[in-house]
């Protein structure tokens, strides 16, 4: 029979629990420790060894000294078939199991530290009543792979040092309503990102919010003419007045693409209703865009104003003559150089007879930059010319193309018959005679007739046989063949016998007449 395990001592394991029942101290592992472990633990051993004493499954574990609290096992091999049946027939119920080390599970990967974000970013007043302001900002910058939980806002009475939670609950949008606001107060506002790292950089209002009640809020009421492109002539007066609303007074500033206005060149004058904008004389600098902007403490209106300045554009930057055949001749043109500072609305084609040299408008508004001139006369050569025009007007002079065109003539030639040259030469023969004329002293009177002759007849005037020459009095008017005596406010001693007389190196011929002048007799009263 193999040899059974020695019984334990009670005084010794007594003794042993009481000096290692703080803190159990590690089995000594013996040199000749079996295999084997004995399946069962003899009854002798008492209720009162603590529960605390380890137990390791090898047998050497077991065998540890006394004076390490350990229980004693015999030194005697142990049979491992018997050993066996021993196990199997002893229940698991008469005495404790030796448990079996189990393995280490893998350690778990060691998570990156926590980081705080970013400050938040841009934060801005949004609105302001008595008790409340609104206030909204945007995302941090840099957020981490541990993501954002929320935002807190805080608030600090300009002059004290505690800041004081707004919101009890971290919020997770970007715009915020700070409550129950006392008015009169100033404000310093600032908001925090926060994250499982902890608390970002604060950003902060740089200036602190005044808490009241906005009477009318700053707004302005832009004329319907100025929503769009706001044109001008060169030369001519800027006068643009922007009405707004706004209580108490608004602050009004004016910037000209994003800079300040040029005051020696645009003059400004505001009131409590409207503010005027004033150029005296406009030129292509003054364009660009005017932004107006109306602010009322942190809350804030703007417009902008788009000014065009304008003048006539130059001449196409060049005109060719490309090709020409039969009555029609092919032309291109490049666009202007200068534009006037607006689109090009169309370009005019003129032609010229090379005999004449007189202007014709072919095309009054052609869009595109070729035209083709049809309809020439044969034989005749042309010039050609374009002008460009905008909105404003035509520019001032005409590109004229290089070359010329001459349209060819094609068919029989064509010989004018030959005549004779007639001779006109004349000598002067009247061809309306002057007639008698009686006329009343102070009213002018005027006497007429008609002559002919080639050359032209040299007209003279005789009163009584004596020329009248250049007599203020008498008018001699002779114009086409028709000869006038006018005279003027004639008295009694103006009637007599008046004579024309013709004359040219062919002849004379003369015409006479009488004129009477009567006095008005005015009858005497009874």
């Amino acid at each position: 029979m193999p040899a059974k395990p020695a019984p334990i001592k009670k005084s010794a394991t007594k003794k042993a629990a009481k000096e290692k029942e703080p803190t159990p101290a590690p089995v000594a592992t013996p040199t000749k420790a079996p295999a084997e472990v004995p399946a069962e633990v003899p009854a002798e051993v008492p209720a009162e060894v603590p529960a605390e004493v380890p137990v390791q499954a090898p047998a050497a574990e077991a065998a540890a000294s006394p004076a390490e609290g350990g229980v004693p096992v015999a030194d005697a091999p142990v049979d491992a078939a018997p050993f066996a049946e021993d196990a199997s027939a002893t229940p698991a119920s008469d005495a404790p199991t030796l448990a079996t080390p189990a393995a280490k599970p893998p350690k778990a990967p060691t998570p990156p530290p926590a980081v705080p974000t970013s400050a938040p970013q841009n934060l801005t007043v949004e609105d302001v009543q008595e008790t409340s302001v609104t206030i909204s900002w945007l995302a941090p910058k840099t957020i981490g792979a541990t993501g954002l939980d929320g935002y807190t806002v805080e608030t600090c009475k300009d002059g004290a040092k505690e800041w004081v939670v707004a919101n009890e609950e971290l919020t997770v949008a970007n715009r915020y309503m700070i409550r129950n606001l006392t008015p009169g107060d100033l404000l310093n506002i600032r908001v925090v990102a926060v994250n499982v790292g902890g608390r970002s950089e604060p950003v902060a209002l740089p200036q602190p919010v005044p808490v009241h009640e906005v009477l009318d809020r700053p707004r302005i009421k832009l004329p319907r003419f100025l929503r769009t492109c706001y044109t001008r002539k060169v030369g001519e007066q800027v006068n643009i007045v922007i009405p707004f609303l706004g209580q108490p007074k608004p602050v009004v500033c004016w910037t000209k693409d994003g800079e300040p206005l040029d005051t020696n060149r645009v003059s400004i004058r505001t009131s409590d209703r409207d503010s005027i904008l004033f150029i005296r004389s406009a030129n292509r600098e003054d364009s660009g865009n005017y932004v107006i902007s109306v602010k009322v403490d942190s809350l804030e209106d703007r417009a902008t104003i788009i000014m065009q300045i304008v003048e006539r554009p130059g001449p196409p930057a060049s005109v060719k003559l490309v090709d020409t055949w039969g009555f029609n001749a092919a032309l291109e043109w490049t666009p202007p150089r200068d534009n006037g500072n607006t689109e090009i609305t169309g370009y005019i084609v003129q032609k010229a007879d090379k005999k004449t040299g007189d202007w014709f408008t072919v095309y009054d508004n052609c869009h595109r930059l070729s035209a083709t001139v049809s309809d020439l006369i044969m034989g005749n050569s042309y010039s050609f010319r374009v002008f460009s025009q905008n909105k404003v007007g035509i520019s001032e002079e005409g590109t004229v193309a290089k070359g010329i065109a001459t349209i060819q003539k094609i068919g029989i030639v064509y010989k004018p018959a030959q005549y004779t040259e007639h001779d006109f030469s004349e000598a002067p023969k009247f061809t309306a005679s002057l007639n008698d004329r009686a006329a009343t002293v102070g009213y002018t009177t005027k006497l007429l007739c008609a002559v002919r002759g080639s050359p032209t007849p040299k007209i003279e005037w005789l009163k009584n046989q004596m020329v009248i020459g250049n007599d203020p009095k008498f008018r001699q008017i002779s114009n086409q063949g028709v000869c006038a005596l006018e005279i003027r406010k004639p008295c009694s001693f103006d009637g007599g016998v008046y004579t024309c007389r013709a004359k040219n190196a062919l002849g004379e011929a003369t015409v006479a007449c009488r004129l009477e002048v009567k006095k008005v007799i005015i009858p005497e009263a009874k």
